[in-house]
């Protein structure tokens, strides 16, 4: 029996078939549709643009002051642990 005509093939086919038509008929399809037929995507308004840079903002200072404490949490645990080891010789 040949390649082309495993039994296979036609429940393979069929599955990536339907795979293509529901992604291309959901919201990846129409944005895709979009972009060809050259319709540019919504914008946001402008206030919201600001507002949300703004949370961002917030967000990457809290999350550079996350990263400080879990420095500091990692430097007092390390330092905990040398000082709980014997010294060399004992």
């Amino acid at each position: 029996m040949g390649v082309l005509f495993s039994p296979f093939i036609v429940p393979v086919a069929l599955f990536f078939t339907i795979g293509a038509v529901a992604i291309l008929r959901g919201p990846i399809g129409k944005a895709l549709a979009d972009r060809l037929a050259g319709r540019v995507p919504e914008r946001l308004p402008s206030g919201e643009t600001e507002a949300l840079q703004g949370e961002v903002e917030e967000l990457r200072y809290r999350v550079t002051e996350l990263e400080e404490r879990l420095d500091f949490a990692e430097r007092v645990l390390a330092q905990r642990r040398e000082s709980d080891q014997l010294p060399p010789g004992s």
